[in-house]
């Protein structure tokens, strides 16, 4: 199968033409600049924003690939949550409708939902109605936090570990995460293309292992062979009005969206997906190899 791949030059991304490559597909992936082709993957310049510099690469696909998103909105470059999540969505199906596409797989986020609080979520929500509104095969995942080789997330937990004695925590650090690798968010994707029954479903994917805030950061410790940290609890009522104040200076390391979600927790429902056969990693074992 010849995949096009919108988003493919990131950390998932990676992991996933990896992953495609590994199955035997071949990879069509757009970038923003024309790279050395590899074996299996061709590359096509072109922008996600802009349909007419990339909708012609998409002949003789069999199916699309959507990885676009964001974190962190900086209007002032036009990055933002309306122009990454839903402008490029409504691109990619509209091109893949006028090339005969049928099959289009598109990463969302947990805890997405129509009221949900966080803009981050609300366009991610309107990302996700506009894939279920359109004619194509399609199937959504919705992922927790994505750790391996390469990520933000963890790697930058692991710097602060490194340099400072003491970890500053907003509020008591209680809420839950459920992180799954980056290899099995791909394999999830890549399993799907060859699983009819996947068709018109939306799959949250998570690990195996629930944790605390305070429980990820002592687990980082510990894969960095370093005792559990001192953690300053800095509560929510003097944080709140502070990051709404600072979010707008990019060096400003947290904003008023990535609070929230932090706080509203990131772990699955108990919705299954027991059908992809995902593996059962032991988060400590895998953050140690990389880290």
């Amino acid at each position: 199968m010849k995949v096009f791949v919108c988003g493919g030059t990131g950390f998932v991304g990676s992991h996933l033409v990896d992953e495609l490559l590994r199955c035997g597909h071949q990879v069509r992936l757009l970038v923003h600049h024309r790279a050395i082709d590899r074996d299996g993957v061709e590359h096509v310049e072109g922008d996600a924003t802009s349909p007419e510099s990339f909708e012609a690469a998409l002949s003789g696909c069999d199916a699309v690939v959507n990885l676009v998103g964001i974190i962190r909105e900086f209007p002032a470059r036009q990055i933002t949550f309306a122009r990454l999540h839903v402008a490029v969505t409504a691109n990619m199906l509209a091109a893949a409708a006028r090339h005969g596409i049928k099959r289009y797989l598109h990463m969302s986020a947990l805890g997405t939902r129509d009221n949900a609080v966080s803009n981050y979520h609300r366009t991610k929500f309107m990302a996700e109605e506009l894939v279920r509104r359109s004619k194509l095969d399609w199937t959504i995942f919705r992922p927790s936090l994505i750790y391996g080789p390469g990520d933000a997330f963890i790697t930058m937990l692991a710097d602060q570990l490194r340099v400072f004695p003491v970890i500053p925590v907003i509020g008591d650090g209680c809420y839950r995460l459920q992180p799954i690798h980056a290899a099995d968010v791909a394999a999830g994707f890549v399993k799907s293309l060859a699983m009819p029954q996947t068709v018109d479903r939306i799959y949250e994917l998570c690990g195996s292992q629930r944790m605390s805030y305070v429980e990820l950061l002592d687990a980082v410790a510990e894969a960095l062979g370093r005792s559990r940290p001192l953690k300053l609890h800095l509560p929510l009522m003097l944080m709140k009005p502070l990051v709404h104040a600072l979010q707008g200076f990019a060096a400003f390391p947290v904003t008023s969206d990535q609070l929230q979600m932090l706080l509203e927790e990131n772990i699955c429902s108990g919705q299954s997906a027991d059908i992809f056969g995902l593996q059962s990693r032991d988060l400590l074992t895998e953050i140690s190899a990389y880290l």
